[in-house]
């Protein structure tokens, strides 16, 4: 049997990041593939800087594989994706489509939909990413509304990614994209997905009982 991978997450935070916290990414990658693995916390309580040696700006997650350590989910995910066919597909041509994805996801969604998000729940009324973050969203449900899946005309871990970046609720209610929405229920409703995320919030939850006796 396969040494277990290790993902390192936060030993607790709070309500409304639950569910959202990156480490996800790697639960529901290793449930997809069939890979071992065990889930070690770094403190939540200085965070900036307790971890340090292990990721250079404070954050998770980050996985142990052997001999390898790694930190970024996207770097993780790709690491993961390609222990798996389920999640890369062994073919160069269709590889390199998969990557092309799960970068997109990455760099053309995620980098202008979390400071979106963030101006949003600051409550900026005149959040000036809008128009950017439109632009990328109709560019995306284009995509989307011709094909099932990102790349290898199957899931892959570019489906992964893309899905959690837009599962995020605000971004979800904003506009107006049924080939977007259609795509992200159809790929959360993977079992992997349903027990990566549980797992997580009974994490979270269990880290409560043990906050309250302190």
């Amino acid at each position: 049997m396969p040494e277990a991978i290790t993902i390192w997450t936060y030993d607790w935070v709070p309500e409304g990041p639950r569910g959202f916290v990156r480490d996800l990414r790697l639960r529901w990658a290793c449930e997809e593939a069939g890979l071992p693995y065990a889930v070690r916390t770094v403190a939540f309580d200085d965070r900036e800087t307790n971890h340090l040696g292990r990721q250079p700006f404070g954050q998770v997650p980050m996985i142990e594989d052997g001999d390898i350590a790694l930190f970024e989910s996207g770097a993780c995910l790709i690491h993961l994706a390609r222990k798996s066919e389920t999640l890369m597909p062994r073919d160069a041509g269709a590889e390199a489509e998969v990557l092309q994805w799960v970068l997109s996801a990455l760099n053309s969604i995620e980098m202008v939909s979390v400071p979106w998000w963030f101006l949003t729940i600051t409550g900026d009324v005149d959040n000036k990413l809008t128009g950017w973050l439109d632009t990328r969203l109709r560019q995306l449900e284009n995509v989307l509304a011709k094909r099932e899946w990102l790349a290898a005309s199957r899931f892959t871990a570019a489906d992964l990614i893309m899905a959690d970046v837009l599962r995020v609720a605000k971004l979800r209610a904003h506009g107006d994209r049924p080939a977007t929405e259609a795509y992200v229920a159809r790929v959360t409703a993977r079992p992997a997905f349903a027990k990566a995320r549980a797992d997580q919030l009974a994490h979270f939850a269990a880290a409560d009982e043990t906050r309250k006796g302190d």
